[in-house]
């Protein structure tokens, strides 16, 4: 049974899907580059940004780090307003943590805005660790849940109680690397057709309501 729920947040808690392909086709374009189409640039909602850049530009890592730069001088002071939460995401963790759950933000943006996106949508108070990138852990996803794990004080014996919950393959990745499970939603569509279920997702599911009904043991695919 589980007790201690990992969120992400890009694609899963919020839709930030605006917010990140602004700012990615700004930081391309002031280094004197043509951006990739949308269907590109909608892949950036997800994965560690370095990585993003990394794939989807070809940049070299130093032209990857400068672009990540770019990307947050936008970011931070416009980009991360263009986002909506999920639809009664805020109430759902209202509820689940009244049920007794523990819950956590693990994320691979950065700390601050993290604990800034969390605080303006109403998720703060619901959540007892806010785990986001660090200069040490550089936006790897693991890390971000390895830290969320350690503040919450969990050990190697906690880890079956422990479910990791995002939208991309990384979240399924990173909660494999730490040895916990992890359960796939599709809220937003930004990952590709079955890249959760392909990456070990326990179960994959498309609505908020049907992640608490999931959490509850009320819901089976197809319902």
């Amino acid at each position: 049974m589980y007790r201690y729920l990992l969120f992400d947040l890009d694609g899963t808690l919020t839709d930030s899907k605006e917010g990140i392909m602004n700012c990615a086709r700004w930081a391309i374009e002031q280094l004197g580059d043509t951006p990739p189409d949308d269907s590109i640039l909608v892949q950036f909602v997800g994965p560690p940004l370095r990585e993003s850049f990394l794939e989807f530009c070809r940049y070299p890592l130093e032209k990857a780090e400068e672009a990540m730069r770019l990307y947050r001088e936008r970011y931070v002071p416009i980009g991360q307003f263009e986002n909506e939460p999920a639809p009664g995401i805020a109430e759902v963790l209202k509820r689940l943590k009244d049920q007794g759950y523990t819950l956590a933000l693990a994320s691979s943006k950065p700390q601050e805005l993290c604990e800034s996106i969390c605080a303006r949508f109403g998720f703060t108070p619901s959540l007892t660790v806010i785990s986001g990138c660090t200069p040490e852990n550089r936006g790897s996803k693991a890390a971000a849940i390895r830290e969320a794990l350690a503040r919450l004080g969990l050990t190697d014996a906690d880890k079956p109680s422990v479910l990791m919950i995002g939208d991309r393959k990384f979240d399924v990745l990173g909660a494999r690397e730490c040895g916990i499970d992890c359960l796939g939603v599709e809220f937003f569509g930004y990952a590709v057709p079955n890249e959760l279920r392909d990456s070990g997702a326990i179960a994959v599911v498309q609505t908020v309501p049907e992640l608490e009904a999931f959490l509850s043991g009320r819901f089976s695919p197809g319902d």
